[in-house]
């Protein structure tokens, strides 16, 4: 499995009026696995899905804004999967920093993870 964690964007994701135009900071997590023992046996760059080109689709999904973390978050899933076919399970965290409540809120997060045969 590898993993990429806390991975930075300033996005405008959010239903209020400041989300959508001042914007907000989010992290992503990613976890992903897939059935490859020849990268691991090999050392072969090409056996692998790369974490570089998995940073890549998240950092363009991130570009598009949505009302819902949990969208952002499927949207990235889609975008993993349909690049990469050979993924055998996904789990993705979408955190926005501070959201505006009225109390003191660090982040609140959207995670999804779907296994496949």
């Amino acid at each position: 499995m590898i993993t990429l964690n806390a991975m930075k964007f300033h996005a405008f994701h959010g239903v209020s009026p400041q989300e959508e135009t001042v914007g907000n900071t989010f992290t992503v997590d990613i976890s992903y696995a897939f059935r490859s023992l020849k990268a691991c046996l090999h050392d072969d760059i090409n056996e692998t899905v790369s974490y570089a080109d998995v940073y890549n689709i998240v950092q363009s999904e991130m570009k598009f804004p949505s009302h819902l973390l949990e969208h952002v978050a499927v949207r990235i899933l889609i975008a993993l999967k349909t690049r990469f076919p050979q993924l055998s399970y996904l789990k993705i965290s979408v955190s926005k920093l501070n959201p505006p409540l009225e109390g003191e809120v660090q982040s609140a997060t959207a995670v999804i993870e779907q296994h496949w045969d």
